[in-house]
């Protein structure tokens, strides 16, 4: 794994389905399928560093041009911590 993505948090509770080390665009990224409490969804994780010119939204559109990664209709939020930025989609609630 990419050194830059070894500390990659992780909230109590939640499990991780599959983490997988992708690329978009030219950006290394995180993705990650997880479950916590009952939601399962869907993130694709950026280091800051690489993204430091982009703002929201268009880090947001980064991943929606990735084509049949994004159901449609689907719920997308945005997380940025100190050093990653989280885009994350698809829930599902059991």
């Amino acid at each position: 794994m990419n050194e830059k993505f070894k500390n990659v948090p992780v909230e109590d509770d939640t499990q991780i389905i599959a983490s997988l080390e992708v690329k978009i665009d030219t950006y290394d990224v995180i993705y990650q399928k997880w479950n916590w409490d009952g939601i399962y969804a869907e993130s694709i994780i950026f280091h800051n560093d690489d993204v430091a010119q982009l703002t929201k939204d268009q880090i947001i559109n980064e991943v929606e041009r990735c084509p049949g990664l994004i159901k449609e209709g689907s719920q997308i939020t945005f997380k940025k911590l100190d050093t990653y930025t989280f885009v994350n989609f698809n829930f599902i609630t059991s």
